[in-house]
């Protein structure tokens, strides 16, 4: 493939998803802010287990501007301790409720990859996308989805664009045949890809991801790849994250998940902003 041009800015993918029979518009970027009930998760700033802390972060993810709280149970961070699927389903069935009645309108998305967890949390708590990071490993995670009629987040787990888009076009083709309708792409950045060089070949060209019409989630917010090449901490990652989520933007990103709602939300007035003044 012929290189683009970096420094061109491209328009995220026309595209709107059902969630609860309300069509959400993601031609123009949202923020998804993360919310982890977990005691684990690497940015200790994101972690919170009582019934104040989890209502407080809900109002706190909504107040600052994002459509959606992204809700995780599980750490996904390397070397966490791994815990059952009962433990996982413990921590949502107490936190989910709690975050629908702070914030009822919010859209809640359930960071999964157990597909009884996945039809749990939407028959019985209500929530309105799943979010899978390990590109539908659980054999019962496409036909659940589909059968529920939840948009479903699709991370890569790949080590690079190539192997990337060819995993993602069979498995958008076997979602498609069993009837899943809102499909979204992650490209999984931090999982796959190594600690920074993979990552930042894989953002130097993700815009080609566009080729699969379907729009595209980012998740930088804090990871490795910012704190390991500045030789930071994550606690100290807020800039370069900042910096990284403008590109993904300018990249084609519909959605930016993240820990810092508020430095997110204002990347995307910045970029949009640029867009609708630009030189025709």
């Amino acid at each position: 493939m012929e290189s683009m041009n970096l420094g061109a800015d491209v328009k995220p993918v026309n595209y709107t998803i059902n969630v609860r029979g309300q069509l959400l518009d993601l031609s123009h970027p949202l923020v998804m802010g993360i919310m982890n009930v977990t005691p684990d998760s690497f940015f200790a700033g994101s972690r919170v287990q009582t019934e104040e802390a989890i209502r407080q972060r809900a109002h706190e993810i909504v107040a600052e501007g994002a459509q959606i709280i992204d809700v995780g149970a599980c750490s996904t961070r390397p070397g966490s301790e791994a815990i059952s699927a009962e433990e996982e389903m413990r921590r949502l069935a107490f936190a989910l409720p709690i975050i629908r009645d702070a914030e009822p309108e919010a859209i809640i998305s359930v960071d999964t990859f157990h597909a009884s967890i996945a039809r749990r949390t939407v028959e019985e708590f209500g929530a309105d996308i799943i979010n899978d990071v390990e590109e539908g490993k659980d054999p019962e995670m496409f036909p659940t989805v589909a059968e529920l009629g939840t948009p479903y987040i699709l991370m890569s787990t790949a080590a690079n664009l190539h192997d990337m888009l060819i995993n993602f076009s069979r498995e958008v083709q076997e979602l498609r045949a069993l009837g899943q309708k809102d499909i979204i792409l992650d490209p999984g950045f931090g999982f796959g890809k190594g600690a920074v060089e993979g990552n930042y070949t894989l953002l130097s060209v993700m815009e080609r991801l566009q080729v699969m019409e379907l729009p595209l989630l980012v998740g930088i917010s804090r990871k490795r790849m910012v704190h390991q090449l500045l030789g930071i901490t994550a606690d100290e990652s807020l800039n370069g994250t900042t910096v990284l989520n403008t590109i993904a933007l300018m990249k084609g990103a519909n959605i930016l998940r993240v820990h810092d709602v508020r430095p997110a939300v204002e990347a995307v007035k910045i970029v949009e902003a640029m867009r609708q003044n630009a030189e025709q």
